[in-house]
């Protein structure tokens, strides 16, 4: 098991984001973590500048709802190593989409801007737990494999 602190930002009593650190390309990151995401998403633009040479930004007809339209260009991306706290996920696929607006609205709150948002795909993957008092994520290193097995029929 792999615990991982959270921040609960406060957005001008407006509601809450829980926000951790990833480290990714080699460096740190805040992520908003997101339970009604399906799909973990990164900014375009932060990816953008810290691609390497091996890694290839793939384009993709996949619809994305949920940020405010579904007419917003989508790519994905194999991430050779994500990690989260104590986990560390291998070549794991990303979709990477236009976050501009989201880390706008954190500028104008003085919030530090995010690489984006860990999804529902990790979380169930890896049976996150959030602890709201303790601020904290739990995950486990192993995958759930039995909610895929059920799924899959």
């Amino acid at each position: 098991m792999v615990s991982v602190p959270l921040t609960l930002l406060n957005l001008q009593d407006d509601g809450f984001h829980l926000v951790l650190e990833v480290i990714v390309f080699g460096k740190g990151f805040k992520a908003v973590l997101d339970t009604g995401a399906s799909k973990t998403v990164f900014d375009k633009a932060t990816v953008e500048t810290h691609l390497q040479e091996d890694m290839v930004l793939q384009h993709t007809d996949m619809v994305s709802t949920g940020l405010g339209t579904t007419s917003m260009e989508s790519f994905i991306l194999k991430i050779p190593d994500l990690q989260i706290g104590g986990l560390h996920l291998k070549c794991y696929e990303v979709a990477v989409l236009d976050l501009s607006t989201i880390n706008y609205a954190y500028e104008q709150l003085d919030i530090e801007p995010v690489i984006g948002v860990i999804g529902g795909d990790i979380l169930t993957r890896h049976g996150g737990v959030i602890d709201y008092r303790k601020s904290t994520l739990t995950l486990r290193q192993r995958k759930n494999s039995r909610i895929f097995k059920r799924n899959s029929g």
